[in-house]
């Protein structure tokens, strides 16, 4: 077996290392000085692609096995398997299954518009075109998405396959271009030998056959403005090679030519009749000879000789006594890789062939092309489709080529070319061969300049990187000639080298620089290197003109991402020239000391002293200053010392060589740390705490009277007592301490004023504690504190802002230290008196900013407790500030007067209290929130359990009218109660508790009867709510909501029946009609009416109640949910139609609102929209109804054989589920027999059904209908039937007839006895009764077969005899009747038969036998 083994280039990247270090100065704190790999955009669904384009590759499929297969061997298999072990080991085999899924970017074409907005992937006939997107990721952040934005085949030859692609960006002619390009054309190129372009949109817009055979390759040159005034000007073009020709088309011909050709597409879409010929193609084409075998080309343009290698050439070619030219020819150079020359120079004069003209032609015809195409196929006015075909089929001429030797090349003739790639300078390109090599050509000389060996199965790519001139304003004037900022900027070159078998990109400086960068980045990925920019610029449009463009991408399938490298142009600089270099060995080395694990803390200072000292560029000083300032291992006076002494050192330089922002950043770290040493030190001290101060004290303090502090206390402790939510805090974790590193990540400074950085609320708590927790608990110095941070340069509205952050966050530990209230109210007026906290001009008529962005913080904040006591204090220090100002002011006016009494107004004492009892409304609906039902029995949905989100004044102002409602609603829900609750609570809140109450709320918890001790916190609660807000929580406005909450979670899990069982409960507890009718109304037609319609038609569909299958694909719930549905369905209707009744009876209700919430904005409420809802038509809601019912009689009783919508007529057919308050035509007058037929089956079905359910639940008491059907509490099947028939056009009578019928069947003659009374016609229904007597009493003569009842029978008369003989027993369901009550029935027969009616003497021999028979 061979053993290849790889050395790495001259400068020793050897190895390969799962963990390889990455880029030289690449480590922490390296930044912009090294080399990096940026990610720019991620694939949405790169599977989905791979799937399509090559589904040999799919997971588990057949061809993927036999892949996986087939990689066993190292040449095959990854590179470097020849260091593994020989035999691979069985577990092995799914992970190399998996890596061949990975390789299949490797197998196709990709190309990615420079532009950055198209990316084309194909392979063999299919393309996927994928188009970015900025969309959020998972981590909720921005980033560029790439989606497929079309996906097909491109194939029209039948076996041809795509060779290979660009995606060309083309320039807009508009002058308000901003540089991003018009639109981008792709051009691909097939081995049938055509290149097509296409649109965006996968729109063919032409296609060429300019050489028969395959296209091998596809690159372009774009326009660049040249660098230097000497360098010729090279034109646009796109190049084709073939096996043995190279096609250059004019890049003005080609954009003009696709320009109208997409002109062509647009006006065929508009109008389909227009016909614009486009310009011909303009092209070249040369054969190329004595080459063997070419796979790849550059085009490096149009060159000019130079005298000396004018007549160089010339010698060469026609010997001593070659004559030359005054002015040298103008020549375009090609370079070829392939075998036999391994690189062969081709130059071709400018005039020796005449370009050639094409005939466009134009594929808008082809079937490939989009839908648009196919219907706008006969735009062009060409003959007819018969006509077409030939055409189409009929090849276009091939012009023969121009014969172009090779002048020189590099022989070498084991070697095999694979890719060129040449510089954005055009005078170097990068060849990979087979022997796994990388050559370094001078194309000018053709030369090879260098070679990189191990590099199998390379691709490359270059990156020009321009000096940025800043860079060297720092820079003396000795050490460079580019010394002068206005110099010309210098342009530096990088090779980068993807080794797809090491799985490493690398970045090399040219021509004979070092390694500058390397990044693991896995063996699957793809090196894309475009080479051109945007097509269609000039050196007059190029000017304005800044287009985003990259230089090179990296695509990663297993990852999804797609990244570019970044490579700054100090890099270029060897060591000798570079300054830069220095300092970056410097910074590593740093980098490297703070890594350390030394323990000496002044071993660490020393070094640091001397390596930030010996940094030479500004930039990188600070660099490192950052570096040691981040670093936790440093202790603050080494950090302190350190920052000293660079800044003592930079003083003594001569001023115009000192960095100003230097020397000002090293003065402000220097502040914020003797900051943070004199905060840490006041920390530290600790002070004598006062006495705990009273309640008398705090309520002086807040200015409250005694029964409103006791009221504020009560609140507080309900809410304590309610808010269980525990937090976690870890040992270390202390509330005044915080690191030297965070503190300055947190703070800077800005000319002598302190500004904390935007950060996470978490870490704005952390810094407020370290400055004001120890005082807020008083354990330090106040007034000390405030004047520490108001001489350090801390704006008071910032202090105010950690103080408020901080109190509001930690509102569990404030409620456990009462006297911490005093050290509030201590702070603020201090910080209200410094500067610029209180405008001088604040007066007591206008709103201080500074109160404003206090009350601004409560009304944010959802820890209302916190948030109260805070306003309350505020409010408190308002007013002492507004005193002392008016006293000041009267002092003036009136000596001496009495001013005791007077109480001073202002504007924000009034914001003030509006906001406090804001807050205290706040307060009081959280803490019932909060409030729990201590067990509970039932199942408990996952919607119920999921948290309610915390409130404040804020959300509820935005919540609109209903807010405060639909909050209670949620808490309802989550709570799962009984509609009764919230009635029970507003009597109590209306009446005292009396006997009535008492036994109400007895009854209400009979189903959770240990809940009971939850609800009288609940109850308390709930009072308190409807004091404090009696219009918002107004008894029919909350059944409102809360019927509204449970139907909208319903819908969102169809499956818990009971919510929407519950809804209509609330529903039903509604007492103004008028909001009734509205929620109703708006339930039926949001939630109910569509899955009604799906149920509809499944069930006449299947004729029976469907099974559970059916039910779950149709209407998206089970069947036994669709029976409730249905249930709840007609519940809901009925409740609609009593609410149209008694509205007329009733006014609608004002909706108010508190005083306090009269601002609140937001969406209307949903008692405002029911209000809102027309009224309905009362006959079509009743129509609606029976079909409901009907449905639900269906499922309830699992008929079978009946279609529902059969029992109806066209008109009623077409009148359901139409709007309910429309005017809809409905049956009138006399129905068609047959539908009336059916009908009275059905009814009779429906009572039949009931009677059997009823007998089999008095069977089984052990499950209970209301178990079975909890949503079916007093519903009379057999009285509802009779009320059908009256709608159905049935006789009411037969249907009452025929449930008595059915009692008596099934031997319950108790009940048969009390539904007799209802018959209207007792003798009709009589004479049924008396065959049900009859065939009981064949049952027992014949049937029985006794001694006794032979006897019996034989002394019967005759026709006694013939007819118990035509009796039938087993029609009757139940036969084990006692004679006794057979004997009741036969009694109340010949009760109801008139003596003249034909079967009374048969009734009365019924009699005689029935009393002869013992009982």
């Amino acid at each position: 077996m061979r053993r290849a083994r790889v050395r790495a280039g001259p400068e020793g990247s050897r190895g390969r290392f799962p963990g390889w270090a990455v880029a030289p100065g690449s480590g922490s704190g390296s930044g912009i000085m090294s080399c990096t790999l940026v990610p720019f955009g991620h694939f949405q669904d790169l599977e989905a692609a791979r799937d399509f384009l090559c589904p040999h590759r799919r997971p588990g499929s057949a061809a993927a096995g036999r892949d996986s297969g087939k990689s066993t061997s190292w040449e095959d298999g990854g590179w470097g398997a020849w260091d593994e072990a020989e035999l691979q080991e069985p577990e092995e085999e799914e992970s190399n299954s998996k890596n061949q899924r990975n390789y299949w970017l490797q197998d196709c074409v990709l190309s990615l518009s420079p532009t950055n907005d198209l990316m084309v992937i194909a392979n063999e006939q299919k393309a996927v075109f994928l188009v970015p997107k900025w969309k959020h990721s998972d981590k909720g952040k921005e980033e560029m998405q790439y989606a497929v934005g079309w996906s097909g085949s491109l194939n029209v030859e039948e076996g041809e396959c795509v060779s290979s692609v660009l995606c060309i960006p083309l320039a807009s002619q508009k002058r308000s271009s901003t540089g991003r390009p018009d639109w981008t054309c792709i051009v691909v190129g097939f081995t049938s030998g055509y290149v097509r372009f296409y649109t965006e949109s996968g729109v063919l817009l032409l296609a060429q056959l300019l050489n028969e055979d395959p296209v091998l390759q596809l690159k372009c040159r774009t326009y660049e403005i040249p660098r230097h005034p000497g360098v010729t000007e090279q034109n646009e073009e796109l190049s084709i090679l073939y096996p043995a020709a190279i096609v250059t088309i004019d890049g003005f011909s080609l954009f003009q030519s696709l320009r109208a050709c997409r002109n062509q597409v647009a006006r065929a879409a508009a109008s389909g009749n227009e016909n614009v010929q486009p310009p011909p193609l303009a092209y070249k084409k040369w054969g190329l000879q004595d080459v063997d075998t070419i796979v790849d080309h550059a085009s490096i343009g149009i060159m000019t000789l130079c005298p000396f290698d004018q007549m160089k050439t010339a010698s060469n070619i026609g010997g001593y006594n070659a004559t030359i030219k005054n002015s040298p020819p103008a020549m375009s150079q090609y370079v070829t890789v392939g075998a036999n020359p391994f690189t062969g120079f081709f130059f071709a004069l400018e005039g020796s062939s005449q370009p050639l003209l094409s005939h466009v032609a134009l594929a808008v015809a082809s079937k490939l092309t989009s839908a648009l195409f196919n219907a706008a196929s006969g735009w062009l006015g060409w003959k007819s489709k018969h006509e077409e075909e030939p055409v189409q089929k009929q090849k276009p001429k091939v012009e023969p080529a121009t014969p172009l030797a090779v002048r020189f090349g590099l022989p070498d003739s084991r070697r095999h070319g694979e890719r060129i790639c040449l510089s954005p300078c055009n005078t170097l390109a990068a060849v990979t061969d087979e022997f796994g090599r990388v050559i370094l050509l001078d194309v000018t000389r053709g030369l090879a300049v260098r070679m990189w060996k191990g590099y199998r199965d390379a691709e490359v790519g270059w990156i020009q990187t321009v000096e940025d001139l800043q860079e060297r304003e720092s820079e003396k004037m000795d050490s460079s000639p580019f010394g002068n900022a206005q110099g010309p900027s210098r342009v530096a070159q990088f090779l980068v080298i993807y080794a797809p078998r090491r799985g490493i990109l690398e970045v090399w400086s040219t021509q004979q620089g070092p390694r500058v960068g390397a990044f693991n980045v896995g063996k699957y990925c793809r090196l894309l290197y475009p080479g051109y920019k945007i097509m269609g610029l000039n050196n007059v449009t190029s000017q304005g003109w800044q287009p985003q463009t990259y230089q090179i991408c990296l695509v990663d399938p297993v990852s999804g991402s797609v990244k570019t490298v970044h490579v700054p142009f100090h890099l270029a600089l060897s060591d000798k020239k570079s300054e830069r270099a220095k300092d970056m060995h410097l910074v590593k080395k740093l980098n490297a000391l703070l890594k350390a694990k030394t323990s000496d803390p002044d071993l660490i200072e020393a070094e640091a002293k001397e390596l930030i000292l010996d940094i030479k560029y500004p930039a990188t000083k600070k660099q490192a200053l950052e570096s040691i300032l981040t670093s936790e291992r440093v202790p603050l006076s080494s950090l302190t010392n350190i920052t000293q002494t660079l800044m003592d050192n930079l003083k003594k330089q001569e001023l115009e060589c000192v960095d100003e922002g230097l020397l000002q950043f090293c003065a402000n770290k220097l502040k914020l740390l003797h900051l943070y040493e004199l905060i840490s030190k006041l920390n530290s001290q600790s002070v004598q705490k006062d006495t705990s101060p009273s309640d008398n004290d705090l309520a002086k303090l807040l200015r409250l009277e005694e029964k409103d502090f006791h009221r504020l206390e009560t609140l507080l402790e309900n809410y304590k007592k309610e808010n269980t939510q525990t937090t976690v805090q870890f040992s270390d974790e202390k509330d005044d301490i915080l690191s030297v590193k965070m503190f300055l990540e947190y703070l800077e400074y800005e000319k002598d004023v302190i500004n904390v950085k935007s950060m996470e609320d978490r870490e704005y708590v952390a810094l407020g504690s370290f400055f004001f927790w120890k005082c807020l608990c008083g354990e330090s110095s106040i007034e000390e504190m405030c004047d520490a941070l108001e001489s350090a340069g801390f704006t008071p509205q910032t202090l105010l802002s950690l103080l408020l952050n901080l109190w509001l966050s930690k509102e569990k530990d404030i409620l456990d230290k009462p006297d911490s209230v005093s050290c509030l109210h201590t702070m603020l007026s201090l910080l209200s008196k410094m500067k610029v906290a209180i405008d001088e001009s604040w007066d007591t008529q206008s709103v201080s900013p500074w109160w404003q962005q206090m009350r601004t913080a409560c009304v944010q904040s959802e820890n209302n407790a916190a948030a109260l006591l805070s306003a309350h204090v505020g409010h408190s220090v308002t007013a002492q500030i507004i005193d002392s100002v008016t006293e000041k002011k009267f002092s003036q006016i009136v000596v001496g007067s009495d001013t005791e009494s007077w109480e001073a107004l202002s504007l924000d004492t009034e914001y003030w209290k509006l906001l406090l009892k804001q807050l205290e409304d706040c307060l009081i609906l959280q803490t019932l929130l909060h409030s729990k039902v201590t067990k509970r029995t039932k199942r408990v949905s996952s919607l119920q359990t999921e948290p309610l989100g915390r409130l404040s004044v804020k959300k509820l102002l935005e919540a609109g009218k209903g807010g405060i409602a639909d909050t209670v609603a949620k808490w309802v829900f989550k709570q799962g109660f009984s509609p009764l609750v919230l009635n029970l609570a507003q009597y109590k809140t209306n009446t005292d508790s009396t006997e009535e109450s008492v036994e109400m709320h007895n009854n209400l918890f009979l189903e959770e009867p240990e809940a009971d001790a939850g609800l009288e916190t609940i109850l308390e609660l709930l009072q308190v709510a409807y004091q404090q807000f009696p219009c918002s929580l107004e008894v029919d406005v909350l059944h409102a909501h809360c019927s509204w909450e449970y139907v909208v979670q319903w819908n969102k899990d169809p499956e818990e029946a009971c919510f929407l069982t519950r809804s209509i409960d609330h529903l039903r507890c509604i007492i103004n009609a008028h909001v009734q009718h509205g929620i109703a109304l708006m339930m039926w037609n949001t939630f109910i009416v569509k899955r009604l319609s799906s149920a509809t038609y499944l069930m006449d569909k299947v004729g029976k109640a469907p099974k559970d299958r059916l039910c779950r694909r149709d209407v998206g719930m089970s069947d036994t949910a669709m029976t409730a549905f249905l249930g709840c369905c007609s519940e809901l209707l009925q409740t609609l139609l009593e609410a149209d009744v008694t509205s007329d009876e009733m006014q609608a209700p004002v909706l108010d609102t508190e005083d306090a919430w009269v601002s609140v904005e937001g969406p209307v409420s949903i008692v405002e929209l029911a209000l809102e809802q027309k009224r309905i038509h009362y006959p079509l809601v009743e129509h609606q109804f029976v079909l409901c019912t009907v449905l639900y009689a269906i499922m309830r009783f699992s008929l079978k054989s009946v279609k529902p919508l059969t029992l109806f007529d066209s008109k009623g057919k077409n009148a359901f589920f139409k709007d309910l308050t429309s005017i809809q035509l409905l049956p009138s007058g006399d129905m068609d027999p047959n539908v009336l037929s059916i009908r009275q089956q059905f009814l009779l079905k429906v009572v039949s059904a009931a009677v059997q359910t009823l007998c089999s639940s008095q069977k089984d008491k052990e499950v209970s209908e209301e178990e079975l059907f909890p949503f079916e509490k007093g519903k009379n099947w057999p009285t509802l039937a009779a009320d059908l028939a009256q709608y159905l056009q049935i006789s009411e009578d037969l249907v009452k007839r025929h449930y008595v019928c059915e009692l008596y069947s099934y031997g319950m003659d108790h009940l048969g006895e009390e539904a007799f009374l209802q018959v209207a016609d007792k003798e009709v229904l009589a004479s049924q009764l008396l065959i049900l007597a009859g065939q009981r009493l064949a049952f027992v003569l014949l049937h029985g077969q006794t001694k006794e009842g032979m006897e019996l029978l034989t002394r019967l008369p005759p026709t006694l005899c013939t007819w118990l003989k035509a009796m039938d027993p087993k029609e009757l369901q139940n036969v084990e009747v006692p004679i006794a009550t057979t004997a009741k029935l036969v009694n109340k027969v010949i009760e109801h038969l008139p003596e003249n009616h034909g079967q009374y003497s048969l009734a009365l021999n019924l009699i005689e036998a029935v009393e002869a028979i013992p009982s």
